[in-house]
Order: structure tokens, then sequence, then C-alpha cells
């Protein structure tokens, strides 16, 4: 399997950390939290961890703190499908493919979700064949490019697909939770919008170099599950830092995540 196109896309406004630790002293949320969350939030957006700005899917930063179940569902269905395809495209363009040259599509989130999926939205907009493999990998947070990849090295080495569009869109501003818990706190710091995509073909494209995906593994440890993941609290995604805490048993002081 050859890699011959890669491509990103974030939205068009990007904000800096000062800037949001200034709309996040002025949104109705903070005067709720207590005076060590809000030692740790100006910690997280006012020290040098390595994050200057951040792209986020919001006109304003104000709207970033609207969160009802109803506001954050419709900030991912509005932006996940459009920057999905904007990464996609310009992949495509990278690869110099056609479209409709795509056998199959492969899209990961996990900040959101559609039914039908993501693939049915970013086929139409890309207009990629009626015919063509479209599956939804959902729910497997920050390690999702992996089994993304693998899925199409697995229809590549088959024989049932040439060109694979593997694609990755996560939009945190439709997950933003803000409690006086440190890991939901830092994960509100740190997390932006934006999409990933990939041509995956099984030749080598002529025109660019060569670059071949030549093996891949992965294990499945169960123990470490709720070390990160995502929980639903007031119908809302809430994210999960076991790092930020003691862990709760011995296992988890040495599992993998």
């Amino acid at each position: 399997m050859y890699l011959n196109g890669l491509a990103t896309a974030v939205p068009p406004r990007r904000f800096t950390q000062a800037e949001c630790w200034t709309a996040l002293q002025q949104s109705p949320q903070f005067s709720r939290l207590s005076p060590r969350a809000h030692t740790v939030l100006r910690k997280v957006l006012s020290g040098d961890n390595g994050i200057a700005t951040r792209h986020l899917a919001v006109a304003e930063l104000a709207e970033a703190f609207m969160l009802t179940p109803d506001a954050l569902h419709e900030r991912f269905a509005h932006n996940a499908p459009a920057l999905a395809t904007q990464a996609a495209e310009r992949a495509l363009v990278a690869a110099r493919l056609k479209p409709t040259e795509v056998d199959a599509v492969l899209i990961s989130t996990c900040t959101g979700y559609l039914c039908p999926g993501l693939t049915s939205y970013v086929s139409e907009r890309l207009g990629l064949r009626p015919d063509v493999q479209a599956l939804d990998l959902v729910g497997q947070g920050c390690g999702a490019a992996l089994p993304n990849l693998r899925t199409a090295e697995a229809l590549i080495a088959s024989g049932r697909a040439q060109h694979v569009l593997s694609v990755c869109v996560e939009i945190c501003s439709a997950a933003f939770y803000l409690d006086n818990d440190p890991g939901v706190l830092i994960s509100a710091c740190l997390f932006g919008d934006g999409a990933g995509a990939a041509v995956l073909s099984a030749q080598p494209a002529a025109h660019a170099r060569r670059v071949e995906w030549l093996a891949a593994e992965s294990a499945l440890d169960p123990a470490a599950r709720d070390l990160l993941r995502f929980e639903q609290r007031d119908g809302m995604l809430r994210n999960i830092l076991t790092g930020t805490r003691k862990p709760s048993s011995a296992k988890h002081s040495h599992a993998n995540n």
C-alpha cells in the first residue's frame, strides 16, 4: 500500500490561548467553577504548553460556550462533513486522482454522531461512485488513524480496492464540557477542530515521492480502556483523562493507552 496524497483542513477562525482565557472568564459557566478549577484553567491557557492557537468551528468564541446537547450536535453536523470533504478534496488533488477513481472511503470520528454516517455526506459532496465501499469507524478516539489505515490496507491487499480515501475528522468544540474535574478542564483547554485525509493506493504515484506502508500491529488492552475515554453526562460527551488523578487500582499504573 502506498500513500499517494495527504492533506488537512481546519475551520477558518483561529484563536489564541489568551483569547480563550478571556472568553472563558466572561462565559456563564466560569462563575460556577471552583477556585481550584480557575487556577487549572489559567495555568493551562496562560502557560507555555506548546499550544499557542487553536482552530475552532465557531464564528466567535462566545459561541463555544453554547453547551446544550442540541447546539453541540448542530456544531458537529454542520462542520464535520464540511471539514472532512475539504481535506479529502485536497488529498485527491495531491494524488492527482479523480473522485470517481476512489473505490472505498473510510472516515473516523469520535466527537459526534450522524446516522447515516459521515461517509454518506462526504461521498455525496465529493461525487464518489454509487458503488463506493463506505465505512464509518466511530468511537476509536485518539488512536483512530491506525485502525483506519489498517482497514485500508486490508481492502487493498484483498484486491477489493485499488484506491482508498482515508479520513479522520474531529470537532472537539462539539464535545466541549466544563466542570471542576481537572481532566475535563485540561481537555477543554487543549483540543481543536480539524480533519486529515490520505489517498492510499495499490501502486505508487508516478508524480510524487514514493511512500510505502510496510506493516503495522496493534493490541487490545481492556484494562486501559477507562484511562482515556468519553462518557455521556447530561446528554453530552465528557472527556476523561485519568492521568490527572491517582489511578483507582494497581493494574492501571502500568496499563498503556
